[in-house]
């Protein structure tokens, strides 16, 4: 005669099977990653011609990426162009705002600090919406013809690319 299976209640069923972690699962490289970060903003020109350009740091084993390590530099400009092309490439996804236009003191220490801040948002996307970020998210990564290259790529130019 065999015994009939123990009833077990639904919380036992579903509650995680807790163990430690293992030395490589606390400081090993996580199995994905990617840091993206805005830094260093430099004002270039005199005059009429006077713009300030970002820096780019890139760190990742995505493959989507070509390279783990990559730091470029890029205008308002650029970015303002790179979101325009991410929104008529990806339909799908809502791609984030870029820091608006300052017109008053745009050269001023404290606009272009705020400014660097928020295209490292953009990029960023502060981890909470669109599953990552601009930069992380999956369907960007796949789809998308420019993100790499104007994450990475040094020699990046508009004029490569036709929209």
């Amino acid at each position: 005669m065999t015994t009939p299976p123990r009833f077990q209640s639904f919380q036992t069923l579903v509650s995680p099977v807790t163990r430690e972690q293992t030395i490589e699962e606390r400081y090993g490289i996580p199995e994905n990653f990617l840091e993206v970060d805005v830094r260093d903003p430099q004002t270039h020109g005199l005059g009429r011609k006077v713009y300030t350009d970002y820096e780019i740091v890139c760190r990742t084993n995505i493959p989507a990426f070509k390279l783990r390590q990559s730091v470029v530099r890029r205008r308002y400009s650029d970015f303002e162009w790179f979101r325009d092309v991410l929104e008529r490439e990806s339909t799908r996804v809502t791609i984030p705002p870029l820091p608006g236009k300052v017109f008053m003191n745009r050269f001023s220490d404290e606009v272009i600090e705020q400014r660097c801040e928020g295209l490292e948002r953009f990029l960023q996307m502060q981890r909470l919406t669109l599953l990552h970020s601009v930069a992380g998210h999956p369907l960007l990564q796949t789809g998308s013809k420019i993100l790499a290259a104007f994450i990475q790529d040094p020699n990046f130019s508009r004029d490569n690319y036709h929209y």
